[in-house]
């Protein structure tokens, strides 16, 4: 249980959930540079599905970071006490974002995967 008594506890942990949510977009985005390159190399069709899966894996490993920052965030948020939460503020927006991030994530893989 914190004792700051100082809501800049709760900001800082949204900073920290919003830097892991920055980390798993540039994974994905990543990945997904590598899928791509790939296909405008010209190389053996192997190569290409090799980079496929390496693609699909950091996007997986963007989704992952983004589910385990949640995870994170929610455990750091339940140890604040009422007088570090401010008044009306929305302590689950950041979550919704990183959840939107990890659900687009799982669509890029299924893209990914099947175009």
């Amino acid at each position: 249980m914190s004792n700051l008594d100082d809501p800049r506890v709760l900001f800082a942990a949204e900073r920290t959930l919003m830097a892991w949510s920055r980390t798993a977009a540039g994974l994905m985005a990543f990945g997904f540079v590598i899928d791509r390159t790939a296909l405008l190399a010209p190389r053996a069709a192997a190569g290409s599905a090799f980079a496929l899966w390496i693609g699909v894996a950091f996007v997986l490993l963007g989704v992952t970071v983004s589910v385990l920052s949640i995870v994170q965030y929610r455990r750091s948020v339940a140890t604040l006490r009422p007088v570090e939460v401010p008044p009306g503020y929305w302590v689950n927006l950041a979550v919704y974002v990183s959840a939107a991030i990890g659900l687009l994530g799982l669509a890029l893989a299924l893209y990914l995967t099947v175009a």
